[in-house]
Formats: C-alpha cells, sequence, structure tokens
C-alpha cells in the first residue's frame, strides 16, 4: 500500500470508511506482514462505488493477489453477478482460495490460475468493469488484451498509476526506476486511448478510471 495524500487528508476520510469486516481486516493484516502488494481501504470503497452503480453482470480482475479486493468486489455484486480472476503465483492462489471459502461467496467468484496475457485470448465473456493490478511491465500488453472484453460503457479501472508518487517526481529511487517509468509509459498510452474517457483519482496510489466509447 501507498500513500499519494497527505496523512491528515487520508485519516479525515479514513472515518468515513471504516473497515469492521473480520475477515477483510485478518487479511490486511496478513498482507502488511508479509508485504503483500493490497489496495488501500479508500480505493475499494471508490470501486465498490462504481460497482454499485454500474451494477455489473459479469467483472474481471487481473491480478488476485490473495483476494482482497476480489472478495470485496464479491461483496457488492448483483446476486446473480460473476468476477473472474485471474492469478499466476501458485502462493498467492493457495492463501485466496482460502480466504474465499470462507468469505461465502464462492458462488460470485471464479478464480482462474495462470499467467492473464496467456488466459485473456481464451476467454469469451463480456464484462461491465474490468480491474488491472497486475505486473507494471505487463500493463500495456493486458490493457491492449482485455479492453475488446469490456462492453460499451463498461467502466476500466487500473491501480498503482501514481505509483508511490515517483511519476510526478523528478527524483526516483534507484529500485523504482524501472518500474516508475513502466507506468509513466502506461499513463500516456492509457489517457491517450480513443476507446476510453478516462480520468486519474488521487487515491491510495492512484485509481485510473476509463468508460469506453
Amino acid at each position: 500500500m501507498a500513500i499519494i495524500l497527505d496523512t491528515t487528508q487520508i485519516d479525515y476520510i479514513r472515518q468515513f470508511n471504516k473497515v469492521e469486516d473480520p475477515l477483510i481486516l485478518e487479511m490486511r493484516n496478513y498482507a502488511i506482514h508479509r508485504k503483500i502488494p493490497i489496495l488501500e481501504d479508500i480505493s475499494v470503497e471508490l470501486i465498490k462505488t462504481f460497482i454499485k452503480i454500474k451494477k455489473p453482470s459479469r467483472v474481471l480482475e487481473l491480478g488476485t493477489a490473495i483476494a482482497f479486493t476480489t472478495i470485496q468486489i464479491a461483496e457488492v455484486l448483483p446476486e446473480n453477478s460473476l468476477i473472474d480472476t485471474i492469478e499466476k503465483s501458485k502462493d498467492n492462489l493457495t492463501i485466496a482460495k482460502s480466504y474465499i471459502e470462507r468469505s461465502g461467496f464462492q458462488n460470485k467468484i471464479n478464480l482462474i490460475e495462470g499467467d492473464a496475457s496467456e488466459i485473456i485470448p481464451n476467454l469469451s465473456n463480456k464484462y461491465d468493469l474490468i480491474f488491472l493490478d497486475a505486473d507494471k511491465e505487463a500493463y500495456e500488453q493486458l490493457f491492449d488484451q482485455s479492453i475488446e472484453l469490456l462492453n460499451d460503457d463498461g467502466i476500466y479501472i487500473v491501480d498503482n498509476l501514481l505509483w508511490k508518487g515517483f511519476p510526478a517526481s523528478q527524483t526516483v529511487p534507484k529500485e523504482y526506476e524501472i518500474s516508475t517509468k513502466h507506468i509513466r509509459k502506461f499513463n500516456s498510452y492509457f489517457f491517450s486511448s480513443d476507446k476510453l474517457v478516462s480520468t486519474l483519482f488521487p487515491v491510495g496510489d492512484g485509481l485510473g478510471v476509463g468508460i469506453k466509447k
């Protein structure tokens, strides 16, 4: 997790979005202690808001991790809706399966094992909302592959577009130079796409949101 807004603003916003679900709190603590990247609660709440507005029949998530966001999306999906979520890490998949079973939303979550770039071409479904939160160097490829699966007026959401604040910074720590380069390149690509009307929300690590034309 990363912070783009200052801590005073974050603390103020958090008082309106308090997480009380014991399972979600457990998952967050698990991820923090094991340094597994997950979304800020504020970012999750924004995605859930789009879900409630759009009421999608089918959602595609590229990058499950431990299903922290997956489960919270499933919670607010309409009764007969489904989220297809793709994860390539076997360790993450094992943890994700356990949490999904405990969540009680197994009927809304279709967990797919494998590399998203190899799986997307074989997907036959169309989606009302796609959420991209995978390896930064793969963003452009995954976007190109998945945008064709998004219905007209569908919502495309991408995490990490402010990437710890580095894309907008003049100085970038050496260990983040490559990832920042990928994010800067993708941001130019995403926000210039003629397939979407897009904007950037400065919450969490930066959420890009586009509506398909």
